[in-house]
């Protein structure tokens, strides 16, 4: 509760005293609200691959992931915040919503299919059939708690219809989510990999999580079940994914060098030379430490490094976020005030030879070249929301499903 107050302290100060665009807080507010709903989807997601993979390593702690999910209702309404102030002109973090400027643009016009708030409200509903389906997961998994109306049988069988259902449409509508509320920025701009590339980072995310969370709770000597084999196969997970998030990072980054469309390029420009010590960091932060300390065996069994590097990687994919929307969020800003983005990162080195415009500009920077202490307040409080409704949901349902019939499958896991 203390996190979360100083979360809405710090959404306040960012308010009112940012600029007349309120630039920096609903960046803040657009950042967190994507970065941790799209854990909970990723949740449900990988849950319900393991369902139809016939897996049983996962069941001890399986109430953590059902009770991530269903975080997916409050992310629900802090994005309709976003639309909210998207009809309302409250905010101007998509260039795309301003008229005027698609009228004058021609790519914008192009686009206008897609990018308009519609079908930013129909991103909505498509998290909302993804809340559905994982409340009716949770709710078929609960039914083993049930001894009168538990069937082994029925039980399964309908579990993974439902797995096998929600996996297509996650997989299928989640790029329609990420190109509006993420890809969209940067409204000239597009990546045919950039739905991979932030899907992953949002699963290392999870995954570090459930670490995180399964250390905390048997601390506090919940979980005795879950043993050193689970977190090695945790971490073995964080590793690989570590790696696969790389690969696309590099793909991505490679395939936009390589074509050297002037639509593609700018947005790997404008990162590389505006904001280099995010750009390098994300690299070091999110692929070589996981992939040095998390190499050895022993060290995915060992609770005081899993427990700094999964900290560090929850932060680290938090800043990867922050790099893909901050830049195009400030330069939206920026056109919508009259001011050129050279000339406003000009202005912000001279702000006091220049202008309105030019503390516009010092002050925006402020909040987005780096994550300033608001930034990281307003984090924060939205972490604590997320743990606070996670831990509301786990305490509703036993906390080891003993009636599953993979559980001494999993009990009895052992990694060689």
């Amino acid at each position: 509760m203390i996190c979360m107050i100083v979360g809405i302290v710090c959404m306040g100060i960012t308010y009112f005293t940012d600029d007349a665009l309120h630039s920096r807080f609903w960046s803040n507010f657009l950042h967190n609200s994507v970065f941790f709903t799209g854990i909970a989807f990723l949740a449900i997601f990988f849950l319900c691959a393991n369902v139809i993979a016939f897996s049983g390593w996962y069941t001890v702690f399986k109430r953590v992931w059902e009770a991530y999910a269903q975080f997916l209702i409050v992310g629900i309404g802090l994005m309709a915040v976003v639309l909210i102030g998207l009809w309302s002109h409250s905010h101007h973090l998509y260039h795309w919503a301003d008229a005027a400027a698609v009228e004058e643009d021609a790519i914008l016009q192009h686009k206008s299919a897609l990018l308009n708030p519609v079908i930013y409200l129909v991103t909505l509903l498509i998290v909302g059939i993804w809340y559905f389906m994982a409340r009716k997961i949770r709710s078929i998994s609960l039914e083993e708690e049930d001894v009168d109306k538990f069937d082994f049988k029925v039980h399964k069988r309908k579990l993974r219809i439902w797995a096998a259902a929600f996996l297509p449409i996650g997989g299928f509508t989640s790029p329609i989510v990420i190109w509006l509320w993420i890809m969209s920025i940067d409204a000239h701009w597009y990546s045919t990999l950039f739905a991979w590339y932030c899907t992953i980072s949002w699963f290392v995310t999870m995954l570090c999580c459930t670490i995180l969370a399964l250390l905390y709770l048997k601390g506090k000597g919940y979980f005795a079940e879950v043993t050193h084999d689970h977190f090695h196969d945790l971490g073995k997970y964080v590793f690989g994914f570590s790696i696969f998030w790389t690969y696309l990072w590099f793909s991505q980054y490679m395939l936009i060098w390589y074509g050297n469309v002037g639509e593609e390029t700018i947005y790997y420009k404008q990162r590389l030379t505006e904001y280099p010590v995010l750009f390098y960091a994300n690299l070091v932060i999110n692929f070589l430490l996981p992939f040095f300390v998390l190499m050895r065996n022993d060290t995915k069994r060992k609770e005081g490094t899993l427990t700094l590097i999964t900290i560090v990687l929850i932060i680290g994919h938090w800043l990867d976020y922050f790099l893909m929307l901050k830049p195009g969020i400030l330069h939206t800003a920026h056109e919508v005030l009259g001011v050129s983005h050279e000339a406003a990162a000009h202005a912000a080195d001279h702000a006091h030879e220049a202008g309105a415009h030019a503390e516009h500009a010092a002050h925006a920077v402020a909040g987005f070249s780096l994550p300033g202490f608001l930034e990281i307040g307003t984090f924060i409080g939205f972490a604590a929301l997320f743990a606070y409704c996670f831990l509301v949901q786990l305490q509703k349902a036993p906390l080891v499903a003993y009636r599953d019939p993979y559980i001494e499958e999993s009990l009895h896991h052992h990694v060689v």
